[in-house]
């Protein structure tokens, strides 16, 4: 997400912040923006240079917008974010990362009072929540919508008059405020800041809700905070390199991550090469400490977006096979330790290996930079049940056999916190690692889908 206020071209700012934002999703990308007295969206499947030329950026005039890029979820341009209301009250707009874990219940009690549906994202649930507040103020709409909802969100709220912005109080997914000139700006990574000279202030704090309009910035709590628990995931996988949360450049932690990995793995080998993209910053920091050479034994096609979020098993397949190719004089008769940052599926693993045998590699031995991913994701990651996980059911012995390597390693969870700096914190380390030890920082609530969902699926 990326969001500004108080900039007279909040729509192209917007567009370049999304364009830093891309990796998080592939799938859709929109922009609203206000003028102060209207409000005008456009969104569209694929990626944001898919979606908007220079036309529509023109079209777009105001000081204030939000922007979104689609990771994952129920197909249709309907479910595309921004989401954006009219009302003879103004007109309210809406963008949201994360999962609401109870959003199915609301759903129905909202659906029997009355209120009627147009998309399949929880993002909608909370625009009626808001709407149905019997607040005055838009702030307080929110904050009492907010006290509904459980689970992972950074939200940010768009009218004709103000941008709010909230944090879940667990504080799940990142989210900070910057500024450009005199302009303020939120962002779901730092890095969107770098394409558009913004300066970086701080982090949104979890249970934080912050006001900017006309007359500045305001900030307000709707929640105490609860034990904080960034998603481990955005340092292993999501974020850019270039990016920091919560005080952590996201290379420095994966290089740890590598860096201790290669500690913990009791493997020789003639080569090291990482994974593209996220898994390159673990594999230097792994040949490092190893005291192997790191090379390029597999090269991007950068015109293929992330496999591991494509939203069908079959296009993640089709996107492993079209988006690496193994460097065969790299790795052509050379034992190869392959550096990847997760297991989740083993679909793109074991096709990797097969590349790199393929491709005339005597050995291959996989070292993954974080521990077997055993547990679903109900906060916003696309794996919600245990099915899904290959670890969930197979010993790290059947894992190996599975995707063909001749050793498998994964990095240990106490090594795992020591990498990006959470060592000796226990459960109260800031970080939320579900999917890895089971242990949720949230009550979790049945996700039954309604009976229109299952005839829509």
């Amino acid at each position: 997400m990326f969001g500004i206020w108080g900039h007279p071209d909040a729509a192209r700012m917007t567009y370049y912040g999304l364009h830093s934002l891309q990796h998080r999703g592939q799938e859709g990308a929109g922009i609203v923006v206000t003028d102060g007295k209207r409000m005008k969206g456009i969104k569209g499947d694929g990626l944001v240079n898919d979606v908007f030329d220079e036309k529509k950026l023109d079209s777009l005039k105001g000081s204030g917008a939000i922007g979104h890029v689609r990771y994952t979820g129920k197909s249709g341009i309907e479910n595309i974010q921004p989401l954006l209301f009219h009302s003879s009250s103004g007109s309210l707009a809406l963008s949201h990362t994360g999962n609401l874990i109870n959003a199915n219940d609301l759903k129905h009690q909202l659906e029997m009072q009355g209120s009627i549906f147009q998309t399949n994202t929880d993002t909608e649930v909370l625009a009626h929540l808001i709407k149905r507040s019997g607040y005055l103020a838009l702030k307080d709409k929110v904050k009492n919508a907010l006290s509904m909802v459980k689970g992972a969100y950074a939200l940010i709220v768009l009218t004709e008059d103000e941008l709010i912005i909230a944090q879940d109080p667990n504080g799940l997914r990142p989210l900070s405020i910057g500024k450009v000139g005199d302009a303020y700006c939120v962002a779901s990574e730092t890095c969107a800041y770098d394409l558009i000279g913004a300066e970086y202030i701080r982090d949104v704090e979890p249970g934080e809700l912050i006001i900017i309009n006309d007359e500045g910035i305001h900030e307000e709590r709707f929640s105490l905070s609860g034990s904080h628990a960034m998603c481990t995931m955005e340092y292993v996988y999501f974020s850019r390199p270039d990016s920091d949360i919560r005080g952590i450049n996201i290379h420095t932690a994966r290089k740890n991550l590598g860096k201790q990995l290669a500690l913990e793995a009791n493997v020789e080998g003639d080569v090291v090469t990482g994974v593209p993209d996220s898994s390159i910053s673990s594999a230097i920091g792994f040949a490092e400490t190893a005291g192997i050479p790191y090379e390029l034994g597999l090269i991007k096609n950068r015109y293929v977006g992330r496999t591991f979020i494509k939203p069908t098993q079959e296009l993640r397949e089709q996107g492993v096979k079209m988006k690496l190719s193994p460097v065969r004089k790299v790795v052509e008769g050379k034992r190869v330790i392959m550096v990847d940052d997760s297991i989740v599926r083993g679909t793109t693993s074991r096709r990797i290996v097969r590349m790199l045998k393929e491709a005339g590699a005597t050995e291959v031995h996989v070292c993954i930079s974080s521990p077997p991913m055993t547990n679903p994701c109900f906060y916003g990651i696309d794996v919600s049940t245990h099915e899904e996980l290959i670890a969930s059911s197979h010993s790290v012995e059947e894992i190996r056999e599975i995707i063909g390597a001749d050793s498998l390693t994964f990095l240990s969870v106490e090594g795992m916190l020591k990498a990006i700096g959470r060592e000796g914190l226990g459960k109260n380390c800031g970080q939320c690692m579900a999917c890895f030890t089971g242990e949720y920082p949230t009550e979790i609530y049945p996700d039954t889908p309604l009976p229109y969902e299952k005839e829509m699926e």
